[in-house]
């Protein structure tokens, strides 16, 4: 199966929000927040600190969320000059192969793929856990084509 594309913006800074969301770390450190952020206004709320510190820990939230879903997914965008580029990928069940429309051309065997994920327009190939490819769905010709790279890709990799 051979499969064209190129990426767009908003689908790719999509599908780093889910990476960056998909991490354990991140996820962990979230969750923390936003235990804290619960604690902080459950003792404003019966006078235990003062507006200020609320306020500090309300902000903290704040941050902390506009970097996982906004800056953190654009600054990656922006450094990343794969996203600029048209690629055509052959997937077989023993390897798949990367070309570039400028004549380069990459073949990695499954097992050097550890994990995968899936989200809404892309396949996420994990080599370790910060390097990655994604894999556009509309690369594909239709529906079933994409049930057939996904069912390849679930045969020669586990799932995340």
């Amino acid at each position: 199966m051979t499969i064209h594309f190129g990426y767009d913006k908003k689908k790719v800074i999509q599908a780093l929000r889910y990476h960056f969301i998909s991490r354990p770390e991140i996820r962990i450190m979230i969750i923390v927040v936003n235990v804290f952020a619960l604690i902080s206004i459950i003792l404003y709320a019966l006078g235990k600190i003062t507006p200020m510190a609320f306020f500090v820990g309300s902000f903290l939230w704040v941050v902390l969320m506009i970097s996982f879903m906004f800056i953190l997914p654009n600054v990656v965008y922006r450094r990343a000059v794969t996203f600029k580029h048209e690629f055509s990928m052959e997937f077989t069940d023993e390897h798949f192969t990367l070309s570039h429309g400028g004549g380069g051309a990459k073949t990695w065997a499954w097992p050097a793929v550890k994990t995968f994920l899936e989200s809404p327009h892309f396949f996420h190939l994990y080599f370790d856990p910060r390097s990655f490819f994604l894999v556009p769905k509309e690369g594909c010709k239709d529906d079933d084509e994409v049930f057939e790279l996904r069912q390849l890709i679930k045969r020669n990799v586990g799932k995340k």
